[in-house]
Parts: C-alpha cells; sequence; structure tokens
C-alpha cells in the first residue's frame, strides 16, 4: 500500500499523540515546509520543567486544578519546537486548533491547516478560530481518507532482521 502525503503527515500526527499523557485527550501535530520537510512536531503536554506527575490532568474543579491551565497544546509545540521559518508552511493536526493554537499558527506565518476531527465544532473556541482563519486567509481542510488505520510493526520479517 502506498500512501499519499497528507496521510502520512498525519499518520506522523497521529504517531505524536502517545506521548501525550493526557488521559482523555491525546492530541499530536507534525509541521511542514513547502518542500515537503517536517519542521516540527508536538504533542499536548506540560511544559519543559514541570513534572507530568505534579501537575493535574483533570478537567473539573477550580481553575489551578485543571490541565487546561498548564498544559501546552500540540500545535503550540509543534510551532515552538520548529527548526525554521513556519512562513508558508502547513500544519498536520489530529483535533481542530483552539483559539489560541490559532492565534499562534496564523502568527507564526503557516498557510494551511489539515485536521483530522472537529468533535469542538460547536465550541465558542472552534467558531472564533474558524473566525480568525478565515480572516486571516489561512485554509483549513478536513483530511478525506478511505484508511482506518497503518499497522505499525516493531518486529522485522526474518529476512531484515540483523544477525
Amino acid at each position: 500500500m502506498i500512501i499519499s502525503w497528507d496521510e502520512y503527515f498525519m499518520g506522523i500526527a497521529l504517531f505524536s499523540k502517545y506521548r501525550s499523557k493526557d488521559p482523555h485527550t491525546q492530541v499530536g501535530a507534525c509541521i511542514v515546509n513547502e518542500d515537503k520537510h517536517i519542521v516540527g512536531v508536538g504533542y499536548n503536554g506540560m511544559p519543559n520543567g514541570c513534572s507530568d506527575a505534579e501537575f493535574p490532568w483533570g478537567s473539573t474543579g477550580e481553575f489551578g486544578d485543571k490541565k487546561y491551565a498548564y498544559v501546552v497544546h500540540a500545535e503550540l509545540n509543534a510551532i515552538l519546537n520548529a527548526s525554521t521559518s513556519l512562513k508558508g508552511c502547513r500544519i498536520y493536526t489530529s483535533l481542530f486548533p483552539c483559539n489560541e493554537c490559532c492565534k499562534a499558527i496564523i502568527q507564526s506565518g503557516i498557510k494551511e491547516v489539515i485536521y483530522l476531527s472537529d468533535k469542538y465544532a460547536a465550541t465558542d473556541s472552534t467558531r472564533a478560530s474558524k473566525r480568525m482563519f478565515a480572516a486571516a486567509g489561512v485554509h483549513y481542510r478536513r483530511l478525506e481518507t478511505d484508511i482506518e488505520e497503518l499497522p505499525v510493526n516493531f518486529v522485522l520479517p526474518k529476512g531484515e532482521r540483523e544477525g
């Protein structure tokens, strides 16, 4: 099977989300330049120096007791991890960006957002993102694919193994 470039880069974003320790919503993102080179990858997690074990992952209670006060979203992490200018790049993300990530995407110069899920489409945050993307000329589209899964094998067939 040969996968498309869009499927390949979304696969990188999906694979990245497995680094997240969020028990409810794992999100991954992959930024690609015009030459189809990956220039940034991220997942939702705590900032460097903030232990995953010491900060909350819940979504209920007081503000300081919720993950929202602390977690860096996948898209922002990918932008912050980027190795070069992001002008003209595309970002692949497993979940449509919130309004905060939207602002960072626009400011960084990314021109296209490819997403898999828009499960929060009815929220104020997502509506604000779509409004800002439209105003800034950032195109967004849902990845359309017939692929449901791609197996990843860490054990190679006998002919491909060393010794």
